[in-house]
């Protein structure tokens, strides 16, 4: 019983956004704030990047990092870990895979961040998700609230803009509803979480990506991109399985790559075929990771450019 709502400890852990809001409907008038924001469209300098099934922290303190931030959040839920006193923070892209092994890393990498800070709570914000035919995103909510609660740290629910809360009846394709925010920064020094758009997602991208739909054994897990120690981004090494049929995805049209390889082909962004035909490429080109992308086996390093504000890739 470690999930705290509203100031008091959750004799049980709500598992949809309708129970929490029948107990607890101050959340609606939370969520309304971040949906009236207005969205900020950010530029890759100073910003950390967390793709999906990645996750990255930081603190205020850090020269590297001014904001930290995912989006392309349709059925995905993006869960931000903050702790008031220290402000380190921790940000993860969920679609399902690994959850509770993310949720427990995101609360040790945050109170590792925030030691020697006596004062503060633990706050979790989530935001993403929308209410489709499939319930991906009510699945999703239900599994990342209960991974956080059987933790046994307390960490105090600020946010829950999901599920029915971030849906726009009638914005998807064929009059579906859609997902209202499908992307947050935050603001490590200040705080501040808001709507937000990324059109720089940082290094890398398709190998990053292509972990997430090919399957193997690193695939599923939530991978941590940034090494605090250093102040760099961290990319793998993983390997993945070689997808079979990669050449007759590629010869597909942008109509069957949509309805096929995403869970929810009405609402994604324009760019999303484009991002999915450059991953494929990518895939067909270094179908074994292991040997053509990591063959010493050690990661990719970026540090920041002092210049541009950008990543750029070092030896390390």
């Amino acid at each position: 019983m470690v999930v705290v709502l509203n100031g008091v400890l959750a004799d049980e852990c709500p598992t949809s956004v309708r129970a929490l809001l029948a107990a607890h409907p101050g959340y609606r008038d939370v969520a309304a704030q971040l949906l009236g924001a207005a969205p900020r469209v950010v530029g890759p300098q100073g910003l950390l990047y967390v793709a999906q099934r990645e996750l990255a922290a930081a603190v205020p303190h850090d020269k590297n990092v001014s904001i930290i931030g995912s989006d392309d959040a349709t059925s995905c839920i993006i869960v931000v870990v903050r702790h008031s006193g220290s402000g380190a923070v921790a940000l993860a892209h969920l679609d399902g895979s690994g959850t509770a092994e993310a949720a427990a890393a995101m609360v040790a990498r945050t109170l590792h961040l925030a030691a020697g800070y006596p004062e503060g709570r633990l706050e979790l914000q989530l935001v993403g998700g929308f209410t489709d035919p499939h319930r991906y995103s009510d699945e999703l909510f239900a599994n990342i609230m209960l991974s956080f609660h059987r933790l046994s740290e307390e960490i105090d629910l600020t946010l829950a803009c999901c599920c029915e809360l971030n849906t726009a009846l009638g914005g998807g394709a064929g009059g579906a509803g859609a997902p209202l925010v499908t992307g947050v920064g935050v603001d490590v020094r200040a705080g501040d979480l808001f709507p937000a758009a990324f059109p720089d997602k940082g290094p890398e991208l398709p190998l990053r990506a292509a972990r997430t739909i090919t399957g193997g054994p690193n695939s599923a897990q939530v991978l941590d991109i940034y090494d605090n120690g250093v102040g760099m981004l961290r990319i793998g090494p993983f390997n993945y399985d070689p997808l079979r049929g990669v050449d007759l995805w590629l010869e597909q049209s942008d109509d069957f790559i949509l309805q096929h390889l995403s869970t929810t082909p009405n609402v994604e962004p324009p760019h999303f075929v484009h991002h999915i035909r450059v991953t494929l490429k990518f895939i067909q080109q270094h179908p074994f990771p292991a040997v053509t992308v990591f063959p010493d086996n050690r990661p990719h390093y970026y540090r920041r450019d002092e210049q541009t504000g950008c990543w750029v890739p070092m030896r390390f």
